[in-house]
C-alpha cells in the first residue's frame, strides 16, 4: 500500500502545500503574494487535497518545517499540521527549514549547497550541505550568525558553493570572494514545500517520527520581544 505524505510549509514568505505517494511528488503549490499565512494555508490545503482526491485519513504521515524562520509562520504551520494529525493520531514530525530548503533545488553533484534565511541585523540562519551520490550530507548544524562564520569550512571544503534563501544576497556580500560562489535565481532561491516533505521522508527512515502533540518550533534566536527585554535588564543592572 501507497504512503500518502502531506508536507507544509510556512516558514518564510512563501506559502505551500506538497503531497508524495511514496517517493513521488504527486500535488505541489507555492504562493508567495504578500498575504499571510493565516489567510492562504487553510485554502491551499483544501485546494491540495481535493485535487490528489484524497482525505486527511488517507494520510501516513505530516510534515511540518520547524525552523529557523518566521516566529509566526512557524506556530501557523505547526499548528495546522496538529490540527490535521491528532484527529487520527497520524505521525507528524518537523523538519529543519534549511534542510528543506536545500532538498527543495537542485546543485551539481560534489559542489556545496549553502541555506540561508535572513535573521535581520546582518545575520543570517545557514547551514551547509554536500551534494553527493547518496545525496546530501550536512557539513554543519543549523546556526544563527554572520555570514564570515562559515568562512573557513567552505574554504576547507575546496568546492563550487551555491547559495539559497532569501538570505542568498546577504551571503555573498558578505563573504570573501576567494570562494567560487554562485547564487541561485530569485526564483529558484526559495523554499518548497516539496522540500520539506522530501526531508520528512528522509527523517522518518531513520526513525525519527515524532507525535503532533510533541512538535514544538525550533527559532534559533529569540523573538524582539525577548530582546528588547533582555536589553532593559542589562541596562537596570548597570544602573
Amino acid at each position: 500500500m501507497s504512503e500518502m505524505t502531506l508536507a507544509v510549509d510556512s516558514a518564510g514568505k512563501a506559502a505551500g502545500i506538497a503531497i508524495l505517494r511514496d517517493e513521488a511528488l504527486i500535488y505541489e503549490s507555492y504562493l508567495d503574494a504578500g498575504l499571510t499565512h493565516s489567510e492562504t494555508l487553510l485554502p491551499m490545503l483544501k485546494s491540495a487535497l481535493a485535487a490528489a482526491g484524497i482525505a486527511p485519513a488517507e494520510i501516513n504521515l505530516y510534515a511540518v518545517s520547524a525552523g529557523p524562520g518566521s516566529f509566526t509562520g512557524l506556530r501557523i504551520g505547526m499548528a495546522l499540521a496538529k490540527g490535521l494529525a491528532l484527529p487520527n493520531h497520524t505521525p507528524c514530525i518537523g523538519v529543519s527549514t534549511l534542510e528543506a530548503l536545500a532538498l527543495s533545488v537542485f546543485v551539481p553533484q560534489g559542489s556545496i549547497v549553502v541555506a540561508a534565511e535572513d535573521a535581520r541585523r546582518g545575520e543570517v540562519y545557514y547551514a551547509a550541505f554536500e551534494q553527493t551520490a547518496e545525496g546530501l550530507h550536512r557539513l554543519c548544524s543549523d546556526t544563527a550568525g554572520k555570514p564570515y562564520e562559515m568562512q573557513e569550512m567552505l574554504e576547507n571544503a575546496k568546492k563550487s558553493v551555491f547559495i539559497v534563501g532569501d538570505g542568498a544576497e546577504v551571503c555573498y556580500n558578505n563573504l570573501e570572494k576567494n570562494l567560487t560562489l554562485t547564487v541561485l535565481p530569485a526564483h529558484l532561491r526559495k523554499g518548497r514545500a516539496s522540500g520539506v516533505a522530501f526531508a520528512a521522508r528522509a527523517a522518518c527512515a531513520r526513525g525519527e517520527n515524532t507525535d503532533a502533540a510533541l512538535l514544538a518550533p525550533e527559532y534559533l534566536k529569540l523573538c524582539q520581544a525577548q530582546r528588547e527585554r533582555q536589553e532593559k535588564l542589562k541596562g537596570s543592572e548597570t544602573t
